[in-house]
Order: C-alpha cells, then sequence, then structure tokens
C-alpha cells in the first residue's frame, strides 16, 4: 500500500458538519451504516463530524483538517487502519486516536495502543459509550497542567492528594482517590463499568467482577455518610455519571 506524502495533503478537505466553529471528530470507518450511526450520535452530543472510508482519504483528512479527535477502524477495504495512526505519529501528529475493532484479544488491544492509539473500543459496542470515550479524550487534551479539579461541591488537590465535600476533610484510599478524579474529570458524562475497569484498574479484558460496584459504594458513602445525597449516580444498563451539582 501507498501511503500519499503530506505534500499531497490538499486533494481532501475536512469541513465541520456543523457551523460551530469546533474542530471536527474524523471517523475513519468502512461500513456505512455504522459510520452514519457514529456521525448522528456524535452530532446529537453537540460534534461535528467528518467521514472517510479508506485508509488513503483518512490519512489525507486527519493531515489537513485539524481534527479534534480520531476514531478509526482496524480493517478498511481490507487494509490496517493503524498505518494512519502510526504514519501520522512518525510525522509528529498527536491528534488524539480511539481505534474501534473486531479484533477484541489482548495481543491485538496492545498492537492497536502500540501504533499510537489512546483507546480501544471493541465491537460490537453501545455507541453511547463510543461518544464517551471520544469526550474522554478530548478533556485529555488540555488537562495534563492541572493541579485542582472542581465540581458542584467536590474539590480536589490533585498535589496535596486530598479530598473536600462542601467544605468538610475526606479521606479516601489511592484507588477511591483515582476513582473519584476519574468521574470529575468527566462530570455529567456517562462511565461505563468497562471504562472504570481499564482506566482505573488497568484490566485490559472486560473481567466478570463487581469491584466497580463495591468501591462506586464505598466513595458514595465516604462523600456523603448521611446517605441524603448520591454524587454518582447509576445509569441503567450503561454504568454511572458523577452529578455534583445536584
Amino acid at each position: 500500500m501507498s501511503i500519499p506524502s503530506s505534500e499531497d495533503a490538499g486533494a481532501v478537505k475536512v469541513r465541520p458538519t456543523e457551523a460551530s466553529g469546533r474542530a471536527p471528530i474524523l471517523v475513519v470507518e468502512d461500513e456505512r451504516d455504522l459510520a452514519e450511526e457514529i456521525r448522528c450520535e456524535l452530532q446529537a452530543s453537540g460534534h461535528p463530524v467528518t467521514l472517510s472510508e479508506t485508509v488513503d482519504d483518512g490519512l489525507r483528512a486527519a493531515r489537513t483538517g485539524d481534527a479534534a479527535v480520531l476514531v478509526v477502524d482496524r480493517m478498511l477495504h481490507g487494509e490496517d487502519g493503524l498505518s494512519i495512526i502510526e504514519t501520522l505519529r512518525s510525522e509528529g501528529n498527536a491528534t488524539p486516536v480511539l481505534v474501534i475493532s473486531a479484533l477484541s484479544s489482548v495481543d491485538e488491544r496492545i498492537n492497536g495502543l502500540k501504533a499510537g492509539g489512546d483507546d480501544y473500543l471493541v465491537k460490537p459496542f453501545d455507541i453511547r459509550e463510543l461518544t464517551a470515550r471520544v469526550d474522554a479524550l478530548l478533556r485529555r487534551r488540555g488537562d495534563s497542567r492541572v493541579t485542582r479539579l472542581q465540581a458542584g461541591d467536590l474539590d480536589m488537590d490533585l498535589v496535596e492528594r486530598k479530598v473536600r465535600c462542601a467544605g468538610r476533610a475526606v479521606d479516601l484510599l489511592p484507588r477511591e482517590f483515582k476513582l473519584l478524579e476519574y468521574f470529575m474529570r468527566r462530570p455529567g458524562q456517562i462511565v461505563t463499568r468497562g471504562m472504570l475497569l481499564e482506566d482505573v484498574w488497568n484490566f485490559k479484558f472486560l473481567a466478570q467482577t463487581n469491584v466497580v460496584d463495591v468501591q462506586i459504594g464505598n466513595l458514595r458513602r465516604k462523600l456523603d455518610p448521611t446517605g441524603a445525597r448520591r454524587f454518582i449516580v447509576n445509569v441503567r444498563a450503561v454504568g454511572f455519571k458523577l452529578n455534583a451539582d445536584e
């Protein structure tokens, strides 16, 4: 396969699908029904979207369109979508990439991350989880220097490793702190158990365990021992979200 050089990149123009001024999410997917489903879901969440179907077109679009996030399928008309990521990374392009694929083994996930992917989502997936993961990548772009997080009555000092809730100090274990930090970086966003197992517990497979529910229960009790207020609420059949302002 011949990867087009960066000098040829002007052949493809990436135009946001909304007049919002926001950089688009570039989706490189050759299954048209799935691509359209992804486009509709992301646009419903306020993201402009651009679609490409092939490795060559996806690479050109990524080079020319200043995309906010790339969603790249592994297999594109018989070619490996990871070649897009590898080429962009070799050129110094650090745009966050979510790899989507029916290849679900641990080795395949590792290959996707080693190629330069930032996240890996296995097909079939709930389209809402894809949107949640895209939102997480968008947040990750600019939060590396953040030392303090605030969400409603919750205040977290990332340097001192201290948490206060409505002015009251909350004593958290390291895993509880990491779990709350994950939610506070995504206030109001749906977070699935799979996301928590991968990103907080570093599980690279969906283990059959109730550890997430147990730890969230512990965290809820520490944030409000009276039980009158649930900062972390269940989203039926999907996962959880932080409602810090309620």
